[in-house]
């Protein structure tokens, strides 16, 4: 769903959407042109609904006219409700409406499996200018319940572009179970000749095996233009069929969620760290946290957007990182030996790990950056290096 607001008539052009007594209401992407929806948020998700229009009802033929009229509400907790102008996929969803800061970079939001379950307002107000096109998908699907946004373009400008929009049918599902690959596959495909810009690839091949737990595709190009092998494994499959291909190492990737509800990831983190270096990223990382004694908490609004400075605890370094989670570890419930690496600049929350007896390091933000700057690219270096010590 993926509202298009319009301001309120007593004020300027600056709100995001419309109150349920405002004249002109906003407009909610993903849904249909024919019908409204009900959007219900309780304290952990949105109910999206579709319900006939009166005139529909009544029997009486639609009325054609040059621009669209509301057919879209959300309601919130609160019980306030915002009328909206819909795009996109029809239907009823469920989902958490959290926010992103990025001031591009929707395609790639629309497609990260992070996303699943939950609706995203967008922060920038202009959304669609710059079109849409297959390299920029992090997934084969978009998962995400709906997308918020001020205004649609209609038209679009960049060199990059093959389609204006794209029917993107939106699922809203929320378990890793249901964003993670169905049998094990072996990735190829590099980062593109003209967005590559790692000068210190290794020489050496590295064997790692990814967890899908829902990861996007650009962090599996950035390991094969390091130099590795890949094989990426559905979020349940065993850790010793995975030690049983004796890789270099084992990434967990991101995903969405509650790291908690997943016991059975938790459990094979547990199988496999310390046997063989580790990268855990995101939804990895807090596994990681968990797997290692850690307690995982849900934050207030959550990280979502492309510029949170994180500093780099052994070096002083800032980098600006792109993020999406909701859940963060407790490090002081971590075990002795475990070092906080990264911590993120706007509440101190720990964004990184490194347990050098147990070789695994991890990372709360997302070092492949799609969209966001690619400040912590270093990451899949320093994994590199891990992998190459752990040879010798």
């Amino acid at each position: 769903m993926l509202p298009q607001m319009r301001p309120l008539p007593s004020r300027p052009a600056i709100h995001a959407v419309h109150r349920r007594t405002s004249p002109a209401p906003p407009s909610i992407g993903g849904l249909g042109q024919h019908g409204r929806v009900a959007l219900v948020r309780t304290t952990k998700a949105v109910v999206c609904r579709s319900v006939a229009s009166p005139a529909a009802n009544q029997g009486a033929p639609a009325v054609e006219r040059p621009w669209k009229l509301s057919d879209a509400r959300l309601v919130l907790e609160d019980g306030s409700v915002w009328n909206a102008k819909s795009f996109g996929a029809s239907g009823t969803q469920v989902g958490e409406v959290v926010f992103n800061t990025s001031l591009t970079g929707y395609q790639e939001i629309l497609t990260d499996p992070s996303y699943a379950g939950q609706f995203v307002l967008m922060t920038n107000p202009h959304i669609g200018n710059t079109g849409v096109n297959s390299g920029d998908e992090e997934s084969i699907k978009c998962f995400l319940g709906g997308l918020i946004i001020r205004n649609l373009s209609i038209c679009t400008s960049n060199w990059r572009c093959t389609e204006m929009a794209k029917n993107w049918k939106i699922v809203g599902v929320d378990l890793i179970s249901d964003v993670t690959c169905d049998a094990p596959y072996e990735w190829v495909d590099k980062t593109g000749s003209g967005w590559e810009f790692n000068d210190n690839q290794s020489s050496e091949t590295f064997h790692v095996v990814v967890y899908d737990f829902g990861v996007k595709h650009n962090i599996l190009r950035r390991l094969a233009s390091y130099g590795c092998k890949i094989t990426v494994v559905p979020a349940s499959w065993p850790a010793s069929d995975v030690l049983n291909l004796k890789p270099d190492g084992v990434l967990f990737s991101n995903g969405p969620g509650d790291p908690a509800a997943v016991p059975y990831a938790v459990k094979t983190v547990q199988e496999i760290v310390g046997k063989v270096p580790v990268f855990g990223i995101c939804m990895g990382h807090q596994l990681i946290g968990q797997a290692l004694g850690g307690k995982t908490f849900k934050m207030k609004f959550g990280h979502h957007g492309g510029n949170h400075p994180v500093r780099d605890n052994r070096t002083g370094r800032v980098d600006i990182s792109a993020q999406n989670h909701n859940y963060a570890v407790d490090p002081k419930s971590l075990p002795e030996g475990v070092q906080v690496t990264h911590i993120n600049l706007n509440d101190q929350s720990c964004a990184g790990l490194v347990f050098p007896k147990m070789k695994l390091m991890s990372l709360q933000y997302h070092p492949e950056s799609s969209p966001g700057p690619h400040d912590s690219d270093l990451a899949f270096g320093e994994f590199v290096e891990l992998m190459k010590n752990n040879r010798l």
